[in-house]
């Protein structure tokens, strides 16, 4: 067992929304991970930061992250995952409602057999199959 946390919790944690002390309610999906999209996204963050002084202080907070959370890599497990959620999407009556970094999250956690943490309940509750829980 183990939970992918998505990106916008991390977001929400870093601008005073949630505490990461909201992850103790989910200590029975086991350990807490994040895929390696939720390191690119978090690292664009501090790279968009308007101010010299908000991106050294994103910086930390990113890094604590980092340096903290077991990254989930896109192997192949998660590759084949990923074109088979995505795939879904393509399809005329769903293209236009594909998050492709939401869909390699999903997959990720689809490959290890986890559930996602979001806010962003709509998006990942699209992906079939895939498990979904909220702070």
């Amino acid at each position: 067992m183990g939970l992918v946390i998505d990106t916008n919790f991390f977001i929400d944690v870093e601008n005073n929304r949630l505490d990461l002390s909201a992850l103790i309610k989910f200590t029975d999906y086991g350990e807490a991970y994040i895929a390696a999209i939720t390191v690119s996204e978090l690292l664009v963050g501090v790279h968009l930061a308007s101010t010299v002084e908000k991106r050294i202080k994103r910086s930390a907070f990113v890094e604590g992250i980092i340096s903290k959370m077991p990254v989930l890599e896109f192997d192949e497990n998660v590759a084949r995952a990923y074109a088979e959620v995505y795939a879904q999407f393509l399809k005329p009556r769903k293209k236009a409602a594909a998050n492709v970094h939401d869909l390699q999250i999903g997959a990720t956690a689809l490959a290890h057999g986890f559930a996602v943490l979001t806010n962003n309940m709509t998006d990942f509750n699209k992906i079939p199959g895939l498990k979904v829980v909220s702070p």
